[in-house]
């Protein structure tokens, strides 16, 4: 795993909590030009998303079997940049006006099942509180009080999502937390409700006519094969963005934004290809910085982070050896120990 860090994490997270340095200190710094909205680059990286998932369903109508996998990882990571796009709708980046965010961020969402307004109420309370304990919603760390509180069974099936099977685990998050209105505030339901029913009216069209149209298998190679490659690259990327052994998570009344989003905010790069289809959200902390900042800006504002914030920044580049050291370590948290493997935990209760 790539750390390029001047400072240890732990260093550079205690010097920005004790120091008096804000977020909007951070924002200052950043060029302005990073913030403007620009309607041919924004109409652009959606249509890029389209052609892209064109070119990946073309390819699983036409590869013979042994290509399928190829053609599935392709659109289902085409589809993830479907995500990104309304992701940027939900942040009100993509589009001034606030109706053309919310149906650009619907059509968008929709093949991916996802009730638009559900997601971006619940995504707002993410970045409020990155790595907040018992509040961010997005990767939370399940802490040794929980972990010690659940039965031996249900321990023994949750368990492996956060380890090896982390990349089934945005399927969790997307079921259990999206299609309930009573999740969010009140003055957000009736926004939620509507969503939850263009999503429940699509779906009503869209499954039963490709049922009819091409069969089971036809609605495994075309829709749930590309759907669950893009669960793969939600779940690894929000682990990332926010996980390391070294990366703390705190309660409300030790919580620092600045450390959160400049500092326990994680940058990684992927091939390029994944980042190209992606639109850069991996370039995550300038996003964590400031919502404000367009997907195609990312990377001129993540420049001008390095330029006058780097030896906070957390810097990644992606491999199967940095995600085995996470999904093998970060299981179960302390906040005065950080992360614990299942082994160490468990070897030191029993040695108590």
């Amino acid at each position: 795993m790539t750390k390029t860090i001047p400072k240890t994490p732990k260093d550079a997270s205690q010097e920005l909590i004790n120091s008096e340095i804000r977020l909007r200190d951070v924002i200052k710094t950043i060029p302005k030009e990073c913030f403007q909205k620009n309607p041919r680059k924004a109409w652009s990286s959606a249509l890029m998303s389209v052609i892209a998932a064109a070119i990946g369903y073309s390819a699983i109508a036409f590869s013979p079997w042994f290509l399928l996998p190829f053609a599935w990882i392709f659109t289902g990571t085409a589809l993830t940049g479907w995500f990104v796009i309304a992701h940027d709708c939900g942040h009100r980046s993509f589009a001034k006006k606030p109706w053309v965010n919310d149906i650009v961020g619907h059509i968008f969402l929709l093949p991916l099942i996802y009730p638009f307004h559900s997601w971006r109420v619940l995504h707002n309370i993410h970045h409020q509180h990155t790595n907040k304990l018992t509040t961010d919603n997005a990767w939370h760390p399940w802490l040794t009080e929980d972990y010690d509180k659940t039965p031996k069974l249900l321990r023994f099936l949750e368990s492996p999502f956060h380890g090896r099977l982390w990349w089934l685990s945005s399927i969790f998050h997307w079921g259990s937390l999206h299609f309930l209105p009573s999740a969010v505030v009140p003055r957000e339901q009736g926004k939620v409700k509507l969503s939850v029913t263009v999503v429940a009216i699509f779906s009503l069209v869209f499954f039963p006519t490709l049922l009819l149209t091409v069969g089971v298998w036809g609605v495994v190679k075309f829709w749930l094969m590309p759907w669950l490659v893009y669960h793969f690259w939600m779940s690894t990327f929000t682990l990332v963005h926010h996980t390391d052994t070294d990366i703390p998570f705190r309660y409300a009344d030790n919580w620092n934004e600045v450390e959160s989003q400049l500092s326990g905010t994680v940058h990684c790069d992927y091939p390029r290809w994944i980042e190209f289809l992606c639109h850069d959200i991996n370039v995550h902390i300038p996003h964590h910085v400031s919502v404000g900042i367009p997907a195609y800006n990312l990377r001129l504002a993540h420049e001008s982070l390095l330029e006058n914030w780097g030896e906070y920044l957390q810097l990644r580049t992606f491999s199967w050896g940095m995600m085995k050291e996470i999904v093998d370590q970060c299981h179960v948290y302390e906040p005065e120990v950080a992360y614990l493997s299942y082994k160490a935990y468990n070897r030191r209760n029993a040695s108590d």
